[in-house]
């Protein structure tokens, strides 16, 4: 569960356990999405002042599904000391001796929802809710249970794919969150507090909203009810069709209190069929650093500035233009306000990040811009992370070619480290053609301490999305020798 200075919260469901997951995290992540989809009915407008949900709640149901999640408990190796053997030591002499003991942490458990969106078993979720999951069970509408196994995530996005063993389930056809209009009604279909298949009613509050949760935001906003557990459910329209993955709440006391947010299926769309293709999202940047112009006009007036007159009341105004960036490429600059992209209006920075997100590297797009009170146009390609239009996948882990676990306390009392983790064993890859060798301790990855292997991981991932793709690495040999690997990720 997120929160910020405002009480937003991921809802995410408690299981009760030795140990559950708080998730408490200080300053809060049909187009052709490549999965079959039933045929939506067309149905006739209700007449004015009555709206049945009755069939889209029925649809719904269906097609959520409640998640459970565990997440194994960690071992670790702990140095305790008898504290009666140190008190009468002090009387004596001697003292005890530092004693090496292990200690399991207890397991963590979750719970969520899920949204099935094709018949064979691909299932959407948040990433907050299966991101971290060792363990993963689906139990359907009608009682059977499945294991899920993680198919890819997304932590930009808070979007995660999942995919469980089973034929001919029920689906929810995936409707245009960008049809949506405030005022409309929409459903909460989800788990909250382990309550299965529940339905909850509300409107459209607001869209395009963004609360700094995630790297890539346009949420909906509903007074539809949502509770810890509905993360990962379904935002569903009068017709039966989703329109979002419910996200967060607005929360002063942990539970529903006014506001609930939702992923729209403009964004979950492309990241959906990327991390069915790739694994990874292919992510498409314009290059710029910006903020909403209201947001740029109230910081130059606590400033007491006098306004500059842009020419415009509504965009987003240019801080920064990124190097080898469409941007850049375009000629933007900082002090420009950008108020069109992709033949759509713009007036605020998650409306921009909503295109982007439907967009891949190599996408051209219009863009519009204002400077000096005068209009500017372009078409740019839009680039990558690493300024290039290539298709970018996860590093395979086992081309590198090594096991690594935590340097044990001898060997970090014996080298005078206090961290690092150990090649285990390795194999034929790109360690080894770099010189690595069984037991020698890594430290440091791109100057990034390494304690554990999600370190590691999380390292890899780090230098795959970033322009040279290169790991640095330094290490001691078990002789204490100091040594240094570069490893080229593009090769």
């Amino acid at each position: 569960m997120k929160q910020t200075t405002k009480n937003l919260l991921i809802a995410v469901g408690l299981i009760a356990s030795s140990s559950c997951i708080t998730c408490v995290v200080l300053n809060a992540k049909s187009c052709d999405s490549g999965l079959k989809t039933q045929a939506t009915p067309v149905m006739a407008p209700a007449p004015a002042g009555h709206v049945d949900l009755t069939d889209a709640a029925e649809k719904s149901v269906q097609a959520v599904v409640y998640i459970k999640v565990t997440q194994t408990g960690k071992t670790q190796r702990v140095t305790v000391r008898d504290p009666f053997q140190d008190f009468f030591g002090e009387f004596f002499g001697g003292g005890s001796q530092p004693q090496q003991r292990e200690y399991k942490q207890p397991d963590r458990h979750g719970a969520g929802s899920g949204v099935i969106i094709s018949s064979d078993g691909y299932i959407v979720t948040n990433n907050h809710v299966v991101g971290q999951a060792d363990e993963i069970t689906v139990k359907l509408n009608d009682n059977r249970e499945f294991k899920g196994r993680i198919i890819g995530c997304d932590e930009n996005t808070d979007l995660a794919l999942i995919k469980i063993d089973a034929k001919d389930l029920p689906t929810l056809p995936i409707g245009n969150s960008d049809e949506l209009k405030l005022g409309q009604w929409v459903l909460a279909v989800g788990s909250p507090l382990n309550l299965t298949s529940t339905v909850t009613a509300g409107i459209v509050s607001a869209k395009a909203r963004s609360l700094g949760a995630n790297g890539v935001e346009s949420f909906i906003q509903t007074d539809a009810a949502i509770n810890a557990g509905n993360s990962g459910g379904a935002l569903v329209n009068e017709r039966g069709e989703l329109v979002g993955i419910n996200s967060m709440l607005y929360s002063q006391t942990g539970s529903y209190s006014g506001y609930g947010f939702a992923i729209p299926t403009s964004i979950m769309n492309k990241v959906v069929d990327d991390l069915k293709k790739y694994g990874c999202v292919q992510r498409a940047l314009l290059g710029v650093m910006g903020t909403d112009l209201s947001i740029y006009f109230d910081s130059e007036k606590a400033k007491g500035n006098e306004l500059p007159d842009l020419g415009t009341v509504s965009g987003v105004w240019v801080d920064k233009v990124s190097d080898s960036s469409a941007a850049k490429e375009a000629g933007l600059e900082r002090g420009d306000v950008l108020t069109m992209i992709d033949g759509k209006t713009i007036s605020k920075m998650s409306e921009l990040q909503e295109v982007l997100a439907q967009h891949r590297p190599g996408d051209k797009v219009s863009i519009t811009w204002i400077r000096d009170k005068k209009e500017k146009s372009k078409t740019v390609t839009l680039r990558n992370s690493q300024g290039s239009t290539k298709v970018l996948e996860q590093v395979d882990l086992d081309k590198l070619g090594v096991s690594l676990k935590p340097a044990s306390d001898q060997d970090m009392a014996r080298m005078g480290i206090a961290y690092g983790l150990e090649i285990a064993a390795i194999r034929n890859g790109k360690m080894l053609k770099a010189g690595a060798t069984k037991g020698t301790i890594i430290l440091t990855v791109n100057d990034k301490q390494m304690h554990t292997t999600e370190d590691w991981e999380q390292a890899i991932t780090e230098a795959n999305q970033s322009t040279d793709r290169t790991l640095w690495i330094k290490a001691l040999t078990q002789s204490g020798r100091k040594v240094a690997y570069v490893i080229d990720l593009n090769e």
